[in-house]
């Protein structure tokens, strides 16, 4: 009786972390498609700056819709959430991955920065 209370408790807090786990790692197979069909990694890497690098919150996003987005929309719950917890992977992980694919450098520990305080 204990273990089934236990893991009524445990059971939707793992599957929503998986769900979660799950949609981070579709986002970059996502980011991997669009190079495949469109030949042009930096043309993504660099829209994915500009996404991440605009201060304008959307006030029709909510925490339902934030999924449907090609970076995060809540920006101050971004800045709250962990990477466990998060719908979206770092911005600035995503444009490594997209350098990675390309053979470029990764982004620089200030451009990372910026990218981050922007999120």
């Amino acid at each position: 009786m204990v273990l089934a209370l236990i893991l009524a408790i445990v059971a939707p807090i793992a599957a929503r972390l998986v769900q979660l786990s799950v949609s981070r790692q579709r986002e970059y197979l996502a980011d991997a498609t669009s190079v495949e069909f469109t030949r042009n990694p930096t043309g993504l890497e660099q829209a994915l700056w500009k996404i991440g690098t605009d201060r304008e919150v959307l006030e029709i996003a909510n925490r339902a819709t934030q999924h449907l987005y090609i970076a995060n929309p809540i920006k101050k719950f971004e800045e709250r959430a962990s990477s466990l917890w998060s719908t979206h992977p770092p911005l600035a992980d995503r444009i490594n991955r997209l350098r990675v694919l390309h053979g470029g450098a990764p982004l620089a520990t200030d451009d990372v920065r910026a990218l981050s305080s922007m999120e």
